[in-house]
């Protein structure tokens, strides 16, 4: 098959200091392939997105290399030609498609005005795109705004107005990230679908292993700016080469099989950091001496890859996954619930969501709450938590029935039952330090100050698995995952008993999605109850020992964990296991 895009050293340098954020990549792609790039959060995958459509973050220039679709170099335009180029031979659809939908404008203004042709000639053209897309393409829908969307519809928008100008190569950045279950499989299937019938090459970015398997023909994977192996799917996610693809793979939760999630030690290096020989050497279990000295080069390996390390062939003969049993608890009945729900109803503006909930969840449990979106998930953990108004029925907490709104309740009930946000980025105060956002609980529920308050910080930092050096920073200073961390510190202050986590992992590269969880485990192990709110069946099986199933508020399935995802009994919960995408294994994993 002819390549239609080649792409060759891309490099992105600092302007300030001339380090390289991304360094010489190069990869083909035919009309029709889609190519997975993976990596860790800082791993340049989104830098090198961007550059592919010749644009550079502000500090930072491309600096060699090219981009060449059906014959030419984009890199080589001058800005204007760039600028038409844009939509016509490429295209962008970025990870939060609120950033690529104009919140005032109609779709139907929006799909049509980059089309460069009269409105009355461009809406046959954007109603068959929405069509392919599956969506309505009525009048109706036409005149809605991004905010009467859901978070799947305005995604499958974005993909349209992207295709619209009829690109040769799409380029995909997380365009899943934060969907459930359900309709991430519907626009994994769409991009398969659209890049078959418009011949199109694509560029899938993304840190979910499982969903490039699905998507995906050729697999590269990114780590300090660099390319540190690359092949086919099958090849790289089944028989991997290089250490740091093992280790991504090691910390992929899986819905069929419970095992321990390794995450990897250390963190990622910037592009303000020297570096000699292999860029991964200090965080990686097969460093020799000489890896700290010699740069690898990309090479074939064992298994039919191409791998930038020295010691691939030792590398392939080590085992991948370090199983752990599957450790299960025995279901509460009922008669010694630390927190337990009754006829729980609640709704917005008069509009019921939930309908005559129930449950109960014993010391030391670990309940996840599972759905796609719409389900109620949500309202029902700001129910929990107090935070939800409309709401009706019997909350009994540690034994007393406590009242809906967290303002009616007294100080010990709120400190017992404390709830982490999902976005880290905006349940944190951006002008406070991570130790002030720590010390305020301290204050509020124990009277604590000064050096005591300080000692606890650090104590909690540390129970998290975070330096105390990090106790003078602003959140905008820190990563996504140690955000999180954070946020469950902030709660742990508290000495909770009841601890809600709201989707806590659904924005968290592998590696770190995989120390959060290991560290929500060892909570529990310590007597902690848990209500976890998720999509994500994989983690669900890592960390629940019972799952309660809500389709349109109403909680259609409930049972231990292993239960309800080997043998779902339901069709809605069945739909949820079927549509659940698994990183292919080449042996049955230990359990």
């Amino acid at each position: 098959m002819a390549k239609e895009v080649r792409v060759s050293g891309v490099t992105v340098t600092v302007d300030a200091t001339g380090n390289d954020i991304v360094q010489d990549i190069s990869f083909e792609l035919g009309r029709g392939e889609v190519m997975g790039v993976v990596g860790e959060s800082g791993s340049g995958k989104s830098t090198l997105a961007l550059a592919l459509l010749g644009f550079a973050r502000q500090g930072a220039t491309i600096t060699g290399g090219r981009v060449v679709i059906d014959g030419v170099d984009l890199l080589a335009l001058p800005e204007a030609e760039l600028q038409r180029a844009r939509g016509s031979r490429v295209a962008y659809v970025p990870q939060d498609p609120a950033t690529a939908l104009n919140p005032s404008l109609s779709l139907s203004t929006q799909l049509t005005e980059g089309l460069r042709m009269p409105k009355r000639e461009a809406l046959p053209r954007v109603r068959k795109l929405l069509e392919s897309v599956g969506l309505p393409s009525d009048d109706a829908f036409l005149k809605r705004r991004p905010r009467q969307l859901s978070g799947g519809q305005q995604q499958r928008v974005a993909i349209a107005m992207a295709i619209a100008a009829g690109p040769r190569l799409i380029v995909l950045d997380e365009p899943t990230t934060g969907l459930d279950v359900s309709t991430q499989a519907r626009v994994l299937e769409m991009v398969r679908e659209l890049c078959r019938e418009h011949d199109m090459a694509a560029i899938y970015v993304s840190h979910d292993l499982a969903v490039v398997a699905d998507v995906a023909d050729y697999v590269t994977v990114m780590y300090g700016g660099e390319v540190l192996e690359s092949g086919t799917d099958r090849d790289v996610l089944i028989r991997p080469a290089h250490p740091y693809t093992r280790a991504l793979l090691a910390a992929v939760p899986s819905a069929s099989h419970r095992h321990r999630l390794v995450s990897i030690p250390g963190r990622a290096p910037s592009a303000a950091e020297k570096r000699n020989g292999c860029v991964f050497a200090p965080r990686c279990d097969h460093a020799i001496d000489e890896c700290g000295t010699t740069r690898p080069e990309l090479l074939p390996g064992p298994s039919q890859t191409l791998a930038r390390c020295l010691r691939m062939d030792e590398v392939a003969r080590t085992p991948r996954i370090q199983p752990r049993p599957n450790e299960t608890r025995a279901a509460t009945d009922g008669e010694h619930d630390m927190f337990s729900v009754s006829k729980l109803n609640a709704g917005y503006a008069g509009r019921q969501i939930l309908f005559d909930v129930s449950f109960g969840l014993a010391q030391g449990e670990c309940l996840a709450l599972v759905g796609e979106s719409g389900s109620g998930k949500t309202t029902m953990s700001r129910c929990l938590v107090g935070l939800h108004e409309e709401q009706t029925g019997t909350l009994t907490f540690e034994g007393a029935p406590i009242p809906a709104r967290a303002a009616d309740r007294g100080k010990e009930t709120r400190r017992g039952l404390q709830y982490v946000f999902q976005n880290p980025y905006a349940s944190l105060n951006p002008r406070r330090t991570v130790e002030s956002s720590l010390a305020v609980p301290l204050r509020h529920y124990f009277g604590i100050g000064g050096s005591e308050a300080r000692k606890r910080v650090a104590e909690a930092l540390e129970r998290v698995e975070m330096s105390a050096r990090l106790a003078g920073r602003y959140p905008a200073e820190l990563s996504g995952g140690e955000r999180q961390r954070v946020a469950i510190a902030r709660a742990l202050v508290c000495e909770p008993t009841l601890l809600i986590c709201d989707e806590v992992t659904s924005a968290l590269d592998v590696s770190v999605q995989a120390a959060v969880v290991e560290l929500l485990r060892s909570l529990l192990t310590d007597g902690l109850s848990m209500v976890f709110v998720t999509h994500d069946l994989a983690v669900v099986r890592s960390i629940a020992d019972r799952v309660a199933v809500l389709s349109e508020g109403r909680l259609v399935e409930s049972g231990s964990a292993e239960a309800v995802l080997t043998s779902p009994s339901h069709p809605y919960t069945q739909a949820l296991v079927a549509a659940t995408l698994e990183v292919p294994d080449p042996y049955e994993r230990a359990v």
